[in-house]
């Protein structure tokens, strides 16, 4: 859990300092979205179309993972 934590950090500490960088060269989000094809508006439709696709085929999975992996834990060999 403490490496995920510490994981985590780091790559917030290094997007505030690249985000201070690119806003030291006048260089903003919706800027880097139009070199790429994209506005912040279809960049949500993508997201939101992408969470419609994986919700339901996650919910489908979970329904066959969930019970095999309940069913393994109950029987592993103890432990001590």
């Amino acid at each position: 859990m403490f490496q995920f934590l510490a994981i985590t950090l780091k790559i917030c500490v290094a997007s505030v300092l690249l985000g201070a960088g690119l806003s030291a060269f006048d260089i903003t989000a919706a800027e880097l979205l139009a070199q790429a094809g994209l506005t912040p508006e279809r960049l949500g439709e993508l997201l939101r179309d992408a969470l419609a696709w994986a919700l339901p085929n996650m919910i489908l999975g979970s329904i066959v993972i969930v019970p095999l992996w309940c069913v393994s834990y109950l029987l592993r060999p103890p432990r001590g």
